[in-house]
């Protein structure tokens, strides 16, 4: 029997070319970061058998997994042994919010978002979720509770990551908290702003963070502009980092009831400016695919400035269109107020930022609404040409 891994791959290849010849065959090597941690000659070993065993000898398609993004990365970097041999990646990434409805049969469309917001598309996550228990308690038990994974994932997760956490967490509390722009950050985190630029590219590189722009930002600009913010890119850390982390003593001592409080009376806003904008960037982004809107948009996003805030931006710098969208996750129907205010006031600033005052664009809207619209609001989107999306057909086109 293989007693190493060189003898284990050219095991492997031998069989393979003996009982399968010139036939296609999947060969998956599972979290194989752990393996390489307790064999740091293994991607060496790896190349050589490809190179000698495999490749020349089969028709192997060889899968490398693994849930530590940091190892997965350095496989690939140009100095690496198997630099150069792969094929294509495939990152893996958390369950759209349509899988909710396979996870949750039992729950509304507005319950469904609310426990996005909160756990995320990841499966082990929602596995643990109990649906017929109130929303409170769930939270409680998974992310308050000593024996929830939730308490302690985000720091499990950056410790399996980075060798020196502390700095990255930092940076992580600090956006969570509401600080998305770099002096910001800075500021709330401790991190030195000549050392930020270095914490916040290794998060993006993770997937921890997204960078950000305005949507009227022009292409040639995007790279260069200083206009960034950084958001969490997942929805547990952004539920974490806003709630549960700034109180970790009250957690650690069960003082939940004031913590409770607090998440109580800001859920709502946290839900509708986290996962029912993005759900909501979301549909556009899906419309635009099936060819559902009025122009083929080159970006999807949002807009911001000293003077508006526009949650939902999809713009073509070709054709001049803009496509400006506002999102409410009110239980109350939105008012005919609010879209007139995207469409008589919101526009105007944002077509400041665009070239020539955006004198020759082309605006549309689209108004997202939880609780439906008055046939007042209706009326006047009829007027104006405005898509109105409420929560029903949200969630049936993102089906």
């Amino acid at each position: 029997m293989p007693t190493d891994w060189n003898q284990i791959f050219e095991f492997l290849a031998r069989n393979i070319h003996e009982k399968f010849g010139r036939q296609r065959v999947l060969v998956i090597l599972d979290e194989f970061p752990y393996a390489v941690e307790s064999s740091s000659p293994l991607p060496s070993e790896l190349q050589n058998a490809w190179d000698h065993h495999f490749k020349p000898h089969t028709h192997t398609l060889l899968a490398i997994a693994g849930s530590d993004v940091g190892t997965m990365a350095e496989l690939q970097e140009q100095q690496a042994p198997l630099y150069g041999r792969f094929t294509a990646q495939l990152p893996v990434g958390p369950l759209p919010f349509s899988a909710m409805k396979e996870f949750f049969p039992s729950l509304t469309a507005a319950e469904r978002v609310g426990v996005y917001a909160i756990f995320g598309g990841v499966p082990a996550y929602l596995e643990r979720i109990m649906p017929e228990k109130m929303l409170r308690a769930n939270i409680e038990q998974e992310t308050m509770a000593a024996t929830g994974i939730f308490r302690t994932e985000a720091f499990h997760s950056l410790q399996e990551e980075l060798r020196d956490p502390h700095n990255y967490h930092s940076v992580l509390q600090a956006i969570g908290q509401g600080f998305h722009a770099h002096d910001d950050i800075a500021l709330h985190s401790g991190v030195a702003r000549t050392s930020l630029p270095k914490y916040l590219t290794r998060l993006a590189e993770l997937g921890y963070v997204h960078r950000q722009l305005p949507a009227a930002v022009a292409p040639e600009q995007r790279r260069t502009s200083r206009l960034s913010r950084y958001r969490l890119a997942d929805q547990f850390l952004r539920f974490f980092y806003r709630f549960i982390s700034p109180n970790l003593v009250s957690v650690e001592q069960g003082l939940f009831h004031d913590l409770w409080q607090e998440i109580d009376q800001q859920m709502r806003a946290f839900v509708g400016a986290t996962a029912f904008e993005d759900l909501c960037r979301e549909w556009v982004r899906q419309a635009a695919v099936a060819r559902g809107l009025p122009f083929d948009p080159q970006i999807v996003g949002s807009h911001w400035s000293r003077d508006v805030q526009v949650d939902v931006v999809a713009i073509n710098w070709r054709s001049q269109d803009i496509l400006l969208g506002e999102c409410k996750w009110g239980t109350e129907a939105v008012s005919r107020n609010v879209v007139r205010d995207l469409v008589e006031s919101k526009t105007h600033h944002v077509l400041e930022r665009l070239p020539d005052k955006g004198s020759d664009w082309t605006p549309h809207y689209a108004v997202f609404a939880r609780g439906g619209f008055t046939e007042a609001a209706q009326v006047y989107a009829i007027d104006h040409n405005a898509l109105l999306v409420d929560l029903a057909r949200l969630d049936q086109d993102l089906d």
